[in-house]
């Protein structure tokens, strides 16, 4: 989905317009990939744009930068200000909010301790990731031949820019072979999570998951939220290790991020998952998901930071 400029981008400290949001071709960043990054989303309400959960982002982004060693230029409480000043400069009531920690031009190779940590919000519309028929209908996945990355070669617990490549490797080999989304699994064989997003699977009323910890996938914002929605609906939620066929025979299953949001699971590997529709679980846990980011459920209403 190509990206739409908005007016300005909020670069270290100050508001600049979209086209003057530049580094330099040596930044080193771009060469080694260390830097770290979130992903937001702003959503329309009755009160206008409200961030979901922006403060959490915004300390996991902060976490994720002590993990690779980065130093943080700006507090919690600055980018929290910065991502409010960028959304209400974009005049956007819904948004995708990226901020960015990375490392800026002056120093080269492989030790990235002398180069200075810098710092951008960027946002931008963003419809639904995998499509609006596939938040209705669901979407079709298969096991990536990439296995995700074990914890013991890279941080799994930040989420940081050079890891994506897996995940890209992961995506285009799904897409190109005719399908949605890619589902990766640990060396071990067992289910981690999407190219993106973290995977739920349902067998007789009861919500799986599997632990982050143990399989390499990031700590979801959006699955937290998500597991603690399910359980207020009244359904168990249990982190329990998963292989491919625990999806092959369960009754429904979603993926869950901030780009994705909340999309269900129709088949994988060409299995039909349940009846090939979303279920009765994930609809419900989707409803609710999207009553509660639009602000039409008070007892959430604390994970919404509003723009104005």
């Amino acid at each position: 989905m190509p990206i739409t400029p908005t007016s300005k981008i909020w670069m270290d400290g100050a508001l600049v317009d979209w086209d003057q949001a530049q580094v330099h071709v040596l930044t080193h960043t771009l060469h080694y990939g260390t830097g770290v990054f979130e992903g937001i989303r702003a959503y329309a309400t009755a009160r206008g744009p409200a961030v979901f959960r922006l403060r959490d982002h915004l300390q996991r982004l902060e976490r994720s930068a002590k993990v690779l060693s980065m130093d943080t230029p700006y507090s919690v409480d600055e980018l929290y200000e910065a991502v409010r000043d960028t959304v209400r400069a974009s005049g956007l009531d819904a948004c995708y909010i990226r901020p960015l920690i990375y490392l800026g031009y002056g120093e080269m190779g492989l030790n990235p301790l002398p180069c200075e940590s810098k710092v951008s919000v960027a946002v931008w519309p963003w419809g639904a990731y995998l499509g609006e028929d596939g938040l209705a209908s669901g979407i079709r996945l298969k096991v990536s031949s990439w296995a995700r990355h074990d914890s013991r070669a890279m941080p799994t617990a930040a989420k940081a820019t050079g890891m994506y490549i897996n995940s890209s490797l992961a995506k285009v080999e799904a897409v190109r072979a005719g399908y949605d989304e890619a589902l990766m699994c640990t060396t071990d064989g067992f289910v981690s999570e999407g190219t993106g997003e973290n995977v739920f699977v349902i067998r007789g009323g009861r919500v799986h998951t599997p632990p982050s910890s143990a399989v390499g996938a990031l700590e979801g914002i959006t699955a937290s939220s998500v597991a603690t929605i399910a359980r207020d609906l009244g359904y168990d939620v249990v982190e329990t290790l998963l292989r491919r066929t625990d999806l092959y025979v369960a009754d429904e299953a979603f993926l869950t991020g901030t780009a994705a949001e909340v999309v269900p699971i129709a088949s994988l590997d060409d299995r039909v998952i349940g009846d090939g529709r979303p279920g009765p679980v994930t609809k419900a846990i989707q409803e609710a998901y999207f009553a509660v980011v639009r602000g039409e459920d008070d007892r959430y209403k604390d994970w919404l930071d509003y723009v104005d």
